[in-house]
């Protein structure tokens, strides 16, 4: 597949389906090999990171929980500058070993914004598993510390991600052309 149309937009292949698996197999295999012996705790942000946090969790070989949040700071192509909670978390994560679960890492707002609400709850740990980071884009300070793609700072789309609600069903992801 090549160029694809998302509404008014088009966009060029940019991660085939394949490099993304073999990616996520590596992630997943420092999470192993970091937590043996331990139980983690996912917290995947919702909607984008439902498919990046599903295969990751089908490659883990350690006893692991996961749990699903909505956070949303987008509406189209830009951040709104708002973090809004839909859905929040109904699990205690007290002493437990935290790994947020996030589709795409660009400025950094809406996890500055929500990580102060988890370390209020005391986890033993916090660490942070992004399929994408937009490192020039990154402006407020994260530790991001299981990383697939660091990406150039243009639009994305595919793999979880969408353009105004299309595109979260593409086994790739997809960059806007031009």
């Amino acid at each position: 597949m090549g160029a694809i149309k998302v509404h008014d937009k088009s966009f060029d292949i940019y991660l085939s389906e394949a490099t993304i698996q073999e990616r996520i197999g590596e992630l997943a295999a420092s999470i192993n090999r970091d937590y043996a012996g331990k139980r983690p705790f996912f917290i995947a942000v919702l909607n984008g990171s439902f498919m990046f946090a599903s295969d990751l969790f089908k490659q883990l070989t350690i006893d692991a929980e996961i749990c699903f949040i909505k956070l949303a700071s987008y509406k189209g192509m830009k951040s709104s500058g708002n973090v809004v909670t839909s859905i929040g978390l109904d699990d205690d994560i007290f002493g437990k070993d935290v790994i947020i679960v996030e589709d795409i890492v660009d400025t950094g707002k809406t996890l500055h914004d929500f990580l102060p609400k988890l370390e209020h709850q005391q986890p033993a740990s916090m660490r942070i598993a992004t399929l994408l980071h937009k490192s020039e884009a990154t402006t407020y300070p994260l530790t991001l510390d299981y990383v697939g793609f660091d990406i150039p700072n243009k639009f994305v789309v595919g793999y979880g991600l969408d353009y105004d609600g299309l595109g979260r069903n593409l086994k790739e992801i997809y960059q806007l052309a031009g």
